[in-house]
């Protein structure tokens, strides 16, 4: 709750942030289709449409929605002590890079902008799964940030383990994933997927080990 009402600045300045796409979409108006390509396949080739009032305005306030829920949700976590306030920092704005960078891609497409998608979310996913992997390791227990299983949450020891060997594979994730924007789509996209559901689901199977072997 204190932090909710020190970072109460932040909170405005990024939930104007995740908006503001709204603004580059009313500028471009008249010049976007009817129908919005919002949805792409696994070699960036859009495969779901909407309308341009729901392109315009509803996919940067739904993103708004899930900003405020994750601040404050994550200012009010009880173990809220366990990450710093700079992570905390880093989490407000995260979500106005998706919603600035993710809408902006939809309006440079919709007009003709020659825009491989795949190479955004790769680029985009690359780094943030970087700086993720840098502050992993730093995170002690909470119930909002990190991998939250029974045996982490149970145990300061199985957390701090968990998360120094998620933080090394989110890392190589990140690095894996930027590289795979050399590669053709679907190769490249193959990459990204693996290794995010490695980074997500091998420190899991590790610290279900680490429990049994402290039993």
């Amino acid at each position: 709750m204190k932090r909710l009402k020190t970072e109460r600045k932040t909170i405005l300045l990024t939930s104007l942030f995740v908006i503001l796409p709204i603004a580059a979409g009313l500028y471009l108006w008249n010049r976007l289709p009817d129908q919005i390509p919002i949805h792409f396949n696994f070699s960036g080739e859009a495969d779901g449409w909407s309308s341009k009032p729901f392109a315009v305005f509803a996919l940067p306030l739904f993103l708004l929605a899930v900003h405020l829920l994750m601040a404050i949700a994550t200012a009010y976590d009880p173990k809220g002590r366990g990450f710093s306030d700079r992570i905390y920092w880093m989490l407000l704005w995260t979500v106005p890079i998706v919603s600035w960078t993710m809408n902006l891609s939809v309006y440079g497409i919709a007009v003709g902008m020659n825009i491989r998608i795949d190479v955004v979310v790769r680029i985009m996913t690359g780094i943030l799964f970087i700086i993720i992997g840098n502050y992993m390791p730093k995170v002690r227990q909470n119930m909002t940030v990190g991998i939250k299983i029974p045996w982490t949450l149970s145990d300061p020891e199985n957390w701090n383990k968990t998360h120094r060997l998620a933080g090394k594979l989110f890392l190589i994730s990140g690095i894996l994933t930027l590289m795979s924007i050399f590669l053709p789509n679907q190769a490249g996209m193959l990459i990204m997927f693996c290794s995010i559901i490695i980074a997500a689901v091998f420190p899991m199977i590790y610290s279900f080990q680490l429990y049994r072997k402290s039993l």
